[in-house]
């Protein structure tokens, strides 16, 4: 059974930084894509970074949405089987539940999220 258990989402304000982590089990993880979406209230989930998986020369390559390049990072350590995403410069549209996203041979799992709430 797939597991995805997002952490370290809070309250921050505008301008802070959060780092939230997700622990994956029951997965081939280094083989999978890893990614975080969001949802705000009232907007659809959309993607806010990924990383690839073990693939060959397109391994562990990350990809970021335009509205958090440059201020987000997205990591992973497959010893431990968990990703991250580094945010900075945190603002007020970034407040929504964000998820944790595993994909393996073309079968999607999901975390149960994590609330990040910046204020201003």
């Amino acid at each position: 059974q797939v597991q995805l258990v997002e952490s370290g989402g809070g309250s921050v304000q505008a301008g802070g930084s959060l780092r939230l982590s997700c622990a994956a089990s029951g997965i081939m993880f280094s083989a999978s894509t890893m990614a975080w979406y969001r949802q705000a209230p009232g907007k659809e989930r959309e993607l806010v970074a990924a990383i690839t998986g073990y693939g060959g020369s397109s391994s562990y390559r990350p990809n970021y949405a335009d509205s958090v390049l440059g201020r987000v990072t997205i990591s992973r350590d497959n010893a431990r089987k968990m990703v991250f995403l580094q945010m900075n410069s945190l603002k007020s549209e970034d407040t929504a539940v964000y998820y944790c996203n595993a994909e393996f041979v073309k079968r999607q799992y999901w975390g149960k999220g994590t609330l990040v709430t910046v204020s201003v």
